[in-house]
């Protein structure tokens, strides 16, 4: 401890200078917790360059990072053997930094990450805080094609429930994984609901960068339609291809997804299979060029697998806000985000087989610039209003003041 304040060990799989959404989130709650006063250390994987230190301080954070290897971008296999390793590595650090009283916040990549640590917490007399992005063993449930599979997973949901009552805690993103927590056994008033925000900093780029973008992208003319993030499972993108299809005859929409993942393969076969031209895939784009590659569509697309709604939040909408633009999002109906995204006027939202409302949608926003820029409005009051950060800190100073005491006011900097 540091003057008789615990520890914060947040762990999860990337952290600077990794750039996955959760290593962003990450930093920028670790590094405002530390701005406060509070003592915060982050266990990692290492991205394996030379140039990377094993152990190092940045910005107020103290960072480990255990080596191992990161085959696992796409395979199932090579993922599973980059959580094994991860979780031996972070698992020993762990147990040999972990004081009494000090507390761990278990993110959620790899899954279960809290099953695993909740022995060495139990055992160092600490404290546990389960930080779930996602919620495992359900999101493999959902998306697994075999009834065995997803009964055997289902095991899983015993010692996970287990450590989820006997913790300190639970933080989570949304009310329906939040109510998803407390259908399994976690009192109500151990749930935080902890939204997540636009990375730190982002906001509307210059009209300049903006236009640079969008010449790299040869996007002059052009109606562009951005899916920018993780092409994981959970999101819903076949729908997007269907309404490529369907508005075929409308040259001037483009549709451009940005990133990578499991899917990535699949979709850019099936596009060329059926020879869309309208669509376009681009690799992920540098942190630093966020809010310039944000900005460069006219519209975001959000989507969501049915029956992945109570299980993740897809995140991404917040970074859409902080840039001014409109989105479509596509999923269930009546799950959050849809909800949210109706009820501040953020754009639209529609289920997976609307595809003809889908595409006069677009067809109709594609000529209508005054309703992008009113619905781009609305989105950037609804970002600044959300205060997502300054909010997520004041709630995790709560969590983790829970017994314990917190950094005197002459300690704190504002983040």
């Amino acid at each position: 401890m540091s003057g008789g304040m615990p520890t914060i060990f947040f762990l999860n799989r990337f952290y600077w200078p990794d750039e996955p959404a959760t290593a962003q989130l990450l930093g920028d709650l670790a590094e405002a917790l530390a701005a406060r006063g509070w003592p915060v250390s982050v266990i990692a994987s290492h991205p394996g360059d030379a140039q990377t230190p094993a152990e190092e301080i940045r910005n107020g954070v103290r960072i480990y990072r255990r080596r191992g290897p990161r085959w696992g971008r796409t395979a199932v296999g090579g993922k599973l053997v980059d959580y094994l390793c991860y979780l031996f590595g972070a698992g020993w650090q762990t147990l040999v930094s972990l004081r009494r009283g000090d507390v761990v916040v278990a993110m959620t990549d790899p899954p279960l990450l809290g099953v695993v640590l909740w022995p060495i917490v139990t055992l160092r007399r600490a404290r546990l805080v389960h930080w779930a992005q996602d919620i495992y063993p359900e999101v493999a449930m959902a998306l697994a094609a075999r009834p065995a599979v997803r009964w055997a997973l289902g095991l899983l949901r015993g010692p996970r429930n287990f450590t989820w009552r006997h913790s300190a805690g639970c933080a989570t993103l949304g009310r329906d994984m939040a109510g998803l927590m407390v259908r399994n056994g976690v009192a109500p008033d151990r749930v935080a609901v902890v939204p997540n925000w636009a990375p730190r900093g982002l906001g509307p780029p210059s009209a300049q960068a903006v236009q640079h973008q969008r010449s790299e992208w040869h996007l002059a003319g052009k109606f562009a339609v951005v899916y920018s993030g993780n092409l994981g499972r959970v999101h819903d993108l076949e729908p997007v291809l269907e309404v490529a299809a369907a508005l075929r005859d409308a040259p001037d929409i483009v549709f451009l997804f940005v990133g990578t993942g499991p899917q990535h393969g699949a979709l850019a076969a099936q596009a060329q299979a059926r020879g869309l031209s309208n669509v376009f895939f681009f690799p992920p784009q540098p942190r630093a060029q966020l809010g310039a590659t944000l900005a460069a569509g006219d519209l975001h697309l959000v989507t969501l697998r049915p029956g992945c709604q109570t299980v993740v939040f897809p995140s991404k909408l917040y970074g859409i806000a902080a840039v001014a633009r409109p989105m479509v999002f596509i999923g269930p109906r009546e799950c959050e985000l849809a909800t949210l995204v109706r009820d501040h006027a953020l754009g639209f939202a529609f289920a997976r087989d609307d595809t003809a409302a889908i595409a006069a949608c677009l067809r109709r926003l594609s000529t209508a610039p005054d309703e992008c820029r009113a619905l781009g409005a609305a989105a950037a009051k609804f970002h600044r209003r959300e205060d997502g950060l300054a909010r997520a800190v004041a709630v995790w100073e709560g969590l983790l003041a829970d017994g314990a005491a917190k950094p005197s006011a002459n300690q704190r900097d504002d983040p």
